[in-house]
């Protein structure tokens, strides 16, 4: 067998010396840069620093996120946890350039989430990856993850921003969210009592909130529509701005009726999949939910979606809030204090169905939706 061939001293020094005196390789190169994510960093502090409550400190830079669990009086807590994101609606964000209410969305799907099982929000978590960071663009999302966290009362502890060049296009960024609350042990929701005759109220949305943009999407794209356009909904708005209107956060409201002692039996966030889907997880198989879509007016949003996609009103209620973001289940007794404390703290309430024993569908419609 040959022996392999070995270099020349001269060729050896050669090569090291044309290695030698190549560009010296920096993660800057790769697309990624450090400076930038401190500077974010910096620009976000404070921001989490206004999220402060008890148990948390809000302060960055850690590995981890504390949160004094001991500190806020629970007698017997079970913790409870909910993560989530913000759909196609980030596309518009990013195409409209509009990139301060998205962060409110993000906090308020996780959030919303938790309030049903009758738990107070604590503190929250965020990830936001783009492929280049946009230190501008990163600073008012994070701003609007911050407004949700006070309007839902909770900490921002933390999070993680993650470039990754190859990964995103150009200008594109993603988001994912985490929070943890706590219940006592005996007010976890939904109650066991859910009984036929118990009273479903309905807390107003305040638009599409964060379901359905890929739809919305492809209709806005059918009709020509431009971004800074005027709403087809309401004109003095533009097209933009109608549709990333943020979700309401209904954490501040429930959690006073909820302290209140209200006779309030089970709470659905109304998202993806609609009443359909969302009223029978909290319903014991044997009973169903009944709702009078002649009990409101569908906002003019949806009204426009229905009437330019031709959208059938089971479609739309499979899809969309349908101006209904969140629903109580209530016993008769104790409807009208129920609905006075709710008011009181600003929301419109309306009575929109009734528990009803089982016969067929879980969610069964009368009325006309429009």
């Amino acid at each position: 067998m040959a022996k392999a061939a070995i270099p020349a001293k001269d060729q050896l020094m050669s090569d090291f010396s044309d290695k030698h005196n190549q560009k010296s390789a920096t993660y800057a190169d790769a697309g990624v840069d450090i400076e930038a994510g401190n500077t974010l960093v910096e620009r976000i502090a404070p921001l989490a620093k206004s999220t402060a409550r008890t148990g948390a400190d809000s302060d960055l830079g850690g590995f981890g996120g504390l949160f004094d669990l001991a500190a806020c009086k629970f007698d017997d807590p079970v913790l409870v946890a909910a993560n989530d994101g913000v759909g196609t609606k980030l596309k518009i964000a990013i195409e409209s350039g509009i990139h301060d209410t998205v962060g409110i969305d993000l906090v308020a799907m996780c959030v919303n989430d938790l309030i049903v099982q009758g738990a107070e929000p604590l503190f929250f978590l965020d990830y936001f990856a783009s492929g280049k960071l946009d230190v501008d663009a990163a600073t008012d999302v994070i701003a609007g993850i911050a407004e949700g966290c006070r309007q839902a009362g909770c900490a921002l502890i933390g999070g993680e921003t993650a470039e990754m060049p190859g990964m995103y296009a150009a200008g594109d960024y993603d988001l994912a969210g985490f929070s943890v609350g706590a219940a006592e042990r005996r007010k976890i929701l939904p109650r066991a009592d859910i009984a036929a005759g118990d009273i479903i109220l309905g807390l107003t949305s305040n638009g599409i909130h964060s379901n359905g943009f890929s739809l919305v999407r492809k209709l806005v794209a059918q009709e020509g529509l431009a971004w800074d356009a005027p709403s087809p909904a309401h004109d003095s708005k533009t097209v933009a701005e109608e549709l990333l209107t943020p979700t309401r956060i209904y954490v501040k409201s429930v959690l006073q009726a909820l302290r209140a002692n209200a006779p309030i039996k089970g709470l659905v966030h109304i998202t993806g999949g609609g009443f359909q889907e969302n009223l029978p997880r909290v319903l014991h198989q044997h009973l169903g939910a009944h709702i009078d879509l002649d009990a409101w007016n569908l906002p003019a949003v949806f009204q426009w979606l229905q009437s330019t996609g031709n959208i059938q009103s089971n479609e739309m209620l499979r899809t969309f809030n349908c101006g209904i973001g969140m629903t109580l289940i209530v016993s008769p007794d104790g409807l009208a204090n129920v609905m006075a404390m709710l008011a009181a703290e600003g929301e419109t309430v309306i009575p929109i169905g009734t528990i009803t024993p089982r016969d067929g569908h879980a969610v069964s419609f009368c009325g006309k939706l429009g």
